[in-house]
């Protein structure tokens, strides 16, 4: 997919404020975040209540993985409008996407179409899927991620696999786009030098043994040392693999949990 230098449409974006890892007291919640590139945020429609676009161009975009692309818009009151989706694999320039909002039957989908998951076959791949109808969409936005449809359990709910690996029962009425997230090759992307990681707005990240006692608990010891305790956080809550989530009630759409895999 070859991202194209037109200009970000003006209506589409707004400034991003950073936090800087910082909550409203000033106070650091989240370590190694600061600096950064300066970033504009690009609105994503993600509802898709327009029938039908065209796709004219790829955009990068600094907040997410994936790559963008713009589809405009001819409206029925002789108008016409540009928005921004997630870029799906093998969408090109002068593709025709739509959007489909009722159930219909043998309706021929292409990668980049939106509707509901009763629409689909056994074995798609999709992303930008709702949890609930007509709610945010919010499962495999990444690049690369994708979701499956497995079967349809019911006439209420469709069996899909998540790409954390679980399984849970979403709702038939909810909406789902075809295909696979573009730029799937972002996770082996080399940051070659620090430079860019603090364009990034990452920070440098030090050693718990290479600090103070009263900066870490473990830091401190004569020489090098290797703690002598049970990995910790600066807070001195466990890491290393061990759950520190409070317990909740299991989710009855959940089939199977996702597999974690806990260091050694």
């Amino acid at each position: 997919m070859k991202l194209t230098k037109f200009k970000t449409e003006a209506n589409l974006k707004k400034i991003k404020v950073k936090k800087g890892g910082r909550n409203n007291l000033g106070q650091i919640t989240v370590r190694h975040q600061g600096g950064g590139h300066k970033q504009f945020y690009k609105e994503i429609n993600w509802s898709r209540k327009e029938n039908s676009g065209i796709v004219t161009n790829f955009e990068y975009d600094p907040n997410r993985t994936a790559y963008l692309a713009k589809i405009f818009h001819n409206l029925e009151n002789n108008s016409s409008k540009f928005s921004y989706i997630l870029a799906p694999k093998g969408v090109k320039i002068f593709d025709n996407i739509k959007s489909v909002t009722e159930q219909t039957k043998n309706i021929y989908l292409a990668p980049g179409d939106f509707t509901m998951l009763i629409n689909f076959e056994f074995g798609d791949l999709l992303h930008s899927l709702e949890n609930v109808p007509n709610n945010k969409t919010i499962y495999a936005r990444a690049a690369g991620t994708f979701c499956q449809v497995l079967q349809h359990s019911s006439l209420k709910y469709a069996k899909i696999r998540l790409p954390s690996g679980s399984q849970r029962l979403i709702s038939l009425r909810a909406k789902g786009t075809l295909g696979v997230v573009s730029n799937e090759n972002h996770n082996q992307r080399i940051i070659g030098k620090a430079g860019r990681s603090r364009w990034l707005n990452i920070r440098p990240t030090v050693r718990g043994v290479a600090m103070n006692p009263v900066d870490h608990p473990h830091g401190g010891g004569q020489g090098k040392t290797k703690g002598g305790r049970p990995s910790v956080t600066p807070a001195s809550w466990p890491t290393k693999g061990q759950p520190t989530r409070n317990k909740r009630k299991q989710s009855n759409f959940i089939i199977s949990k996702r597999k974690i895999k806990h260091k050694q």
